[in-house]
């Protein structure tokens, strides 16, 4: 499983801007990445049928309304960030186009890339996805192993994965079908970074969890080129912030 990881932004729907507001279902920032309106709510985190990482099954709450990105970051948008700041790009990964998912990224680089973001946009709204904010997302209301149910047959619809690598590159985004929340590529596509540390699940009821404040591996979500049963929601994996072997 890579270290070198694609990922996600969400950002947060409190801030007072004349371009964004809470109450905007769609919003598109200065480089063109677009955000989605996820409104807060409940839901069951993991998968009894799952790995034990995924067990136990718990509720979680998310507590705000926040916006989550209807696309990976892409080529262009990191590009960006290289251009301006020098910051570290894999050119040899990401030979795809400016709109596929890039990849070759650390955790750290994607933190990098954030800093940059806000400090661009004035203020500090942009943050990689918390597990629970990721997992929320890509089940969009659902129960099931995917957004779409529990037939993996389906899954070619809904998501690149398993022998769609065999190129070594990421897609395109946006190519399959979306979520029932309108987001694209939660299944499959490319492993990708969010906020926290990894650690075990507890069985109790949490609010808007973050996980633990140390440890030595940071979550991986999403499949990429992985069999059906890695990319169901629930799945989760680890991966060192630092490491720079791209690996799918």
């Amino acid at each position: 499983m890579s270290d070198d990881t694609p990922f996600w932004l969400v950002r947060s729907s409190d801030e007072d801007e004349n371009s964004t507001t809470g109450t905007q279902d769609i919003v598109t920032n200065s480089i063109g990445m677009k955000f989605k309106l996820i409104k807060a709510g409940k839901f069951k985190m993991g998968s009894e049928k799952g790995y034990d990482s995924e067990k136990p099954v718990h509720w979680v709450e998310i507590t705000k309304d926040f916006y989550m990105g209807v696309y990976e970051v892409t080529v262009g948008q990191y590009k960006k960030y290289v251009d301006e700041k020098g910051g570290y790009f894999k050119s040899s990964y990401n030979q795809q186009g400016d709109n596929a998912a890039v990849t070759g990224v650390s955790w750290k680089d994607a933190q990098g890339f954030i800093s940059w973001l806000n400090n661009k946009e004035g203020g500090s709204h942009y943050s990689l996805p918390t597990e629970a904010q990721w997992e929320y997302s890509a089940r969009a209301g659902t129960t099931t192993e995917y957004s779409f149910g529990d037939d993996s047959s389906l899954l070619g619809d809904y998501a690149w994965y398993g022998d769609d690598w065999t190129k070594g590159y990421a897609h395109i985004v946006g190519q399959k079908k979306p979520n029932p929340w309108g987001l694209y590529d939660m299944h499959g596509n490319v492993w990708e970074w969010v906020a926290d540390i990894y650690s075990s699940y507890s069985s109790s009821l949490s609010s808007d969890p973050t996980g633990p404040s140390t440890g030595s591996y940071r979550v991986n979500r999403g499949g990429w080129g992985s069999t059906a049963s890695d990319c169901r929601a629930a799945d989760r994996r680890a991966g060192a912030t630092t490491t720079s072997v791209f690996v799918c």
